[in-house]
């Protein structure tokens, strides 16, 4: 999969990719305020590249519970000169973390390389053709407005399958979808583990995975900690994803997970190399 001016291999399954957050928004659950202005993110973008991050994912509107809404041309005027300034200083690839299709136009005219949309094209009706116009590929991320499951895999799974129909009918190629099972929300915790712990049964759609469970909700009720305190419960996630063969994680912590995902990826080649040479009687 083609990222901006990156290739991505999400056929082998060999390889778990790390997209950092960057939050432009004051009331972000877990660094709200911390990177608003343009000093502060610039230095953290240089870090979490330094660190090892592969693509960046930018939000100028938070989706925590019982977030505010933005209106589209308060969430342009944040994210456009950061996306900007971001393509102007760094060459990494570039994602908008937006469910609203102007945004969604005015990040791709500020020169954007993915649309990471929450709503899986569910919540603005002209966002699927936005993203076939523009040619980009897209994250597309499990929600819906209620929690009234009767089989919670299967009925996730068919959620997902409408947004890959809407994709389908837009016009938007197979190979530029990422989905995402949607950690966090429209989901009770248990039904969180549930999804994290199934991940390998979506690979039945054939698109690449992206796990984003970075600080959330379950952890910290997993692990009874405060949100600055959930590095290790998000690394765990991240090496889960790992074993499980998602393409990408998006995460906060760039560094911690990188490292976490190599480990686990050097333990798993080696069992994999191990099996191969008894198979052939070595």
């Amino acid at each position: 999969m083609q990222i901006g001016k990156k290739q991505f291999d999400v056929e082998t399954h060999t390889h778990t990719y790390v997209m950092g957050i960057l939050n432009i928004t004051p009331d972000s659950f877990s660094d709200g305020g911390k990177y608003n202005d343009m000093d502060h993110a610039l230095q953290h973008v240089e870090q979490m590249i330094a660190d090892g991050m592969d693509i960046l994912d930018i939000g100028g509107e938070s989706t925590r519970p019982g977030y505010q809404l933005l209106s589209n041309q308060e969430e342009i005027e944040r994210v456009v000169p950061i996306i900007e300034e971001m393509k102007r200083h760094f060459d990494i690839p570039v994602s908008l973390d937006t469910y609203k299709g102007e945004v969604a136009e005015a990040g791709i005219a500020a020169g954007i390389d993915l649309v990471n949309d929450i709503w899986g094209l569910k919540y603005d009706a002209v966002m699927a053709q936005v993203i076939a116009k523009s040619g980009l590929p897209c994250c597309l991320m499990h929600n819906r407005k209620n929690t009234n499951y009767r089989c919670f895999m299967q009925d996730v799974a068919a959620d997902l399958a409408e947004t890959i129909q809407i994709a389908e009918k837009a016009g938007i190629a197979d190979d530029k979808i990422i989905l995402d099972p949607g950690v966090g929300f429209a989901k009770s915790y248990e039904q969180n583990l549930q999804v994290i712990n199934n991940l390998d049964s979506l690979h039945v759609f054939g698109y690449p995975l992206l796990l984003g469970t970075s600080r959330k909700s379950v952890i910290g009720l997993t692990l009874d900690v405060p949100v600055t305190e959930r590095v290790e419960g998000t690394i765990a996630t991240s090496v889960l994803a790992v074993i499980k063969k998602c393409a990408f994680v998006r995460v906060h912590d760039v560094k911690e997970n990188v490292r976490a995902i190599r480990m686990a990826e050097a333990i798993l080649q080696e069992c994999e190399s191990k099996g191969a040479y008894r198979k052939n009687g070595i």
